[in-house]
C-alpha cells in the first residue's frame, strides 16, 4: 500500500577543489518527500475506522477458510460467514467483529451459544469440536458497517460497495481473526444489484463474464426476481485477512493481456498464464488504459526476478480505498479520485504489483515487521524501472526515497521499534517505506547482484503463502552469502538514524599521499555506523578516476592513498549504495 510519490536514491558525496572544503552536492534534484502507507494489530474496544495499538496477539485456533456470502444494494448488509477452523485444542474461538448485529451462530450445523462484546465474538467449542482436525463455525449477521466495507456513491455519483481492510478493519464487516499471522483461503458469494460487476480475490466461478461487452442472448444471466445477480469468486491459496476483499460497481473491464506464463502455479487459465486486467468506472477508461498498460510487463519482471506469480489473476481496480493503492491479493484497489483526476502514477502500480509477492504471499508475521512488506514493495517497485527505463530513472527514484527519509521525523526511531506506535496507521512511515527500501539496496551493494537476488529468491521460496520475520530474511542472506550479517541488520533495522558524513582531504607533506578524513557527525543518540564505502579519486594519476574501498568503524577515521599529484575531486560512494545524510 502507498500514498504519494515514488521512492528514490542517494546522491554521492563529492569533495571538489580546493581541498578542505565541504562536499558539493552531486546528483539529481530530489522531489518533495512522500507520505508512507500501512499497518496494525488488536482492539477491544475499537472506534470505527481506528486501528488498535500494536501488541501481542495470541491465536490458538487457526482459520483455514472463509466462506463469505454478502447481499449488497443498501447501506445495511445481510451476511453469513462460515469459517473452517483448526481448533488446536482451544476451548473457544475468539473472533474480531465490531458494530454489527449477530443473528445466529452454528458450530458443525448445530445452534451455539456465543458471547459478543467489546469487539469480540467468542464461540465456545465443545470438547469434541476442540479435538477435531477441522470445525465449521457459521455466523449470520447484519447491519451497516462503520468501516471496512464502504457503501457510498463513487466519485461520479454512481452507487458502489468496496471492502478496504488494511490494517485490521476487516472486523467491521467480517467475523475473523484480524491479524496478518493468520492466513486463510476464501470464497465470496455476492448478491449485487443487476447491472453491477463484482470483483474479488481469486478466480470467478459464477456470474456473468465481465468482459462480455455484447453477449449473445444465450450468455445473458437469467432474470432475477429480486433485482440481484449472484457472483462467486474463490481462492486457491491463503491470503492475509487484510487483503481479503470484494468490490461492486458499474465497471468497464478490459484485459491487458497474459503474464507469468509457465510460472503461475495458481493459474486457472488453460494456457497456464494469468490474466492482467483493469476494472474502472466507464468515465475513466482512457487514463486507465495508459497508466496500467505496463502491468503485464511488471508481472513478468517480478516473476523472473523473485519467483512464480502467486495468485490466480491480477485485476487493477478503481475503488473507494482510503489509500493511493492497496495491494489486495490478485485484486489491487486504487484511489478512485487519483484515477478520475489522471494523477495515479506508474510508480504506485509497480509498488502494488510487487506487493503480490511481498506482503500478500510472504506476509509479515507481526505488524512491527511491516518493512518486509512496504520496504520490499518500495525497492522492487523501483527495480522494475531500472530494468525497463534504465539506471538513471532508478537512481532518481532512490534519491527521492532517500530524501523523504532523511528529511522526515522518523529518523529518531528504528525500523523495528520494540515500543511500537500507539496506532497502527503510524506504521505507515518513512522507516518502513523509504529506509526499508534502502536497507535492501544496501544489502545489494554489500553482497553483489548475484548473491542479492539469489538470497531474495531463497527467502521468498521459503515463505511464499506463509509468514516471516526479519530474522528469516537475515538467515536467507547469511545462508546464501556464507557471511554473518548480524552487524548490518542490527545497525540498520534495530537502531535509529543514518550516518551524516563530513569528509575532508589534504595532501601529505611530501605530496605523495592523499589523506582523506571522514567524520560521522550524526546525533550522538544514533550509532557509530560500520560503513563499507567506495572512494573515487579523479585526476590524481590518470585520466580515468580510480576507485578505492574503505570501511568506516569510528566516528572519525583517516585513510591514506598514494597519488602522484593532488586530485581534482574525491567522491564518496559515487554509485550511491549507502543511505546517508
Amino acid at each position: 500500500m502507498r500514498f504519494g510519490s515514488d521512492p528514490a536514491r542517494r546522491r554521492p558525496l563529492c569533495l571538489c577543489l580546493p581541498p578542505l572544503l565541504a562536499f558539493a552536492a552531486c546528483g539529481p534534484t530530489a522531489a518533495p518527500p512522500h507520505s508512507a502507507v500501512h499497518s496494525a494489530p488488536e482492539p477491544p474496544p475499537v472506534e470505527a475506522g481506528a486501528p488498535a495499538a500494536p501488541g501481542e496477539y495470541e491465536i490458538a485456533a487457526d482459520v483455514l477458510h472463509y466462506e463469505i456470502e454478502l447481499t449488497l444494494g443498501a447501506p445495511e448488509i445481510e451476511a453469513r460467514a462460515t469459517l473452517a477452523v483448526r481448533p488446536n485444542g482451544a476451548a473457544e474461538l475468539p473472533l474480531d467483529l465490531v458494530g454489527l448485529g449477530v443473528r445466529s451462530v452454528h458450530v458443525e450445523g448445530s445452534p451455539s451459544a456465543f458471547e459478543y462484546a467489546d469487539g469480540k465474538l467468542v464461540v465456545p467449542l465443545n470438547a469434541r469440536a476442540a479435538d477435531s482436525d477441522t470445525v465449521h463455525v457459521a455466523v449470520a449477521y447484519h447491519g451497516t458497517p462503520d468501516d471496512g466495507l464502504i457503501i457510498r456513491p463513487n466519485v461520479h455519483g454512481s452507487p458502489t460497495a468496496f471492502v478496504d481492510n488494511w490494517p485490521n478493519r476487516a472486523r467491521f464487516w467480517l467475523p475473523s481473526v484480524d491479524h496478518p499471522s493468520d492466513k486463510a483461503t476464501a470464497s465470496f458469494t455476492v448478491h449485487a444489484p443487476d447491472g453491477w460487476q463484482v470483483i474479488a480475490n481469486g478466480a470467478q466461478v459464477e456470474g456473468p463474464s465481465p468482459y462480455d461487452d455484447d453477449p449473445s442472448p444465450d450468455d445473458d444471466p437469467p432474470p432475477s426476481d429480486d433485482g440481484k445477480t449472484t457472483w462467486r469468486w474463490t481462492t486457491r491459496v491463503p491470503h492475509p485477512t487484510y487483503t481479503l476483499v470484494t468490490g461492486a460497481a458499474e465497471f468497464a473491464v478490459e484485459s491487458l493481456g497474459r503474464a507469468a506464463c509457465g510460472a503461475a502455479p495458481a493459474s486457472v487459465e488453460p494456457d497456464g498464464c494469468i490474466d492482467v486486467s483493469y476494472w474502472v468506472y466507464p468515465q475513466d477508461t482512457a487514463f486507465a488504459r495508459e497508466v496500467f498498460r505496463r502491468a503485464p510487463e511488471m508481472v513478468d519482471y517480478f516473476t523472473a526476478t523473485i519467483g512464480p506469480y502467486p495468485f490466480e489473476k491480477l485485476a487493477n481496480v478503481q475503488s473507494a480505498t482510503r489509500f493511493g493503492g492497496m495491494e489486495n491479493s490478485s485484486a489491487i484497489f486504487y484511489s478512485e479520485e487519483a484515477i478520475a483526476a489522471g494523477r495515479l502514477g506508474e510508480g504506485t502500480v509497480s509498488h502494488e504489483i510487487a506487493h503480490q509477492w511481498f506482503g500478500d504471499s510472504a506476509t509479515e508475521a507481526d505488524w512491527n515487521h511491516l518493512w518486509l512488506s512496504e520496504g520490499f514493495a518500495t525497492y522492487f517497485g523501483a527495480l522494475f524501472f531500472e530494468a525497463a527505463d534504465g539506471t538513471d530513472d532508478f537512481r532518481q527514484r532512490m534519491e527521492r526515497s532517500r530524501r523523504s527519509y532523511v528529511e522526515s521525523d522518523d529518523t529518531g526511531r528504528p525500523i523495528i521499534d520494540p515500543a511500537g506506535p500507539a496506532n497502527l496507521f503510524d506504521l505507515l512511515n518513512r522507516n518502513n517505506y523509504a529506509k526499508g527500501g534502502w536497507v535492501l539496496h544496501m544489502l545489494r551493494g554489500l553482497v553483489g547482484d548475484e548473491t542479492f537476488f539469489r538470497s531474495i529468491r531463497a527467502y521468498y521460496a521459503r515463505h511464499a503463502y506463509g509468514t516471516a520475520l526479519t530474522a528469516d530474511l537475515q538467515h536467507a542472506f547469511e545462508e546464501v552469502s556464507g557471511r554473518s550479517l548480524d552487524w548490518f541488520f542490527q545497525q540498520w533495522v534495530h537502531q535509529p538514524g543514518h550516518p551524516v558524513l563530513e569528509p575532508r582531504w589534504e595532501m601529505s607533506e611530501d605530496g605523495r599521499e592523499l589523506i582523506l578524513t571522514i567524520a560521522q557527525t550524526q546525533s550522538p543518540n544514533w550509532p557509530t555506523f560500520r560503513l563499507p564505502l567506495e572512494v573515487e579519486i579523479a585526476g590524481a594519476t590518470t585520466d580515468r578516476p580510480r576507485r578505492e574501498r574503505v570501511e568506516l568503524r569510528q566516528r572519525t577515521q583517516s585513510f591514506r592513498f598514494p597519488v602522484d599529484a593532488p586530485p581534482e575531486a574525491v567522491v564518496l560512494d559515487p554509485d550511491g549504495w549507502v543511505l546517508k545524510g
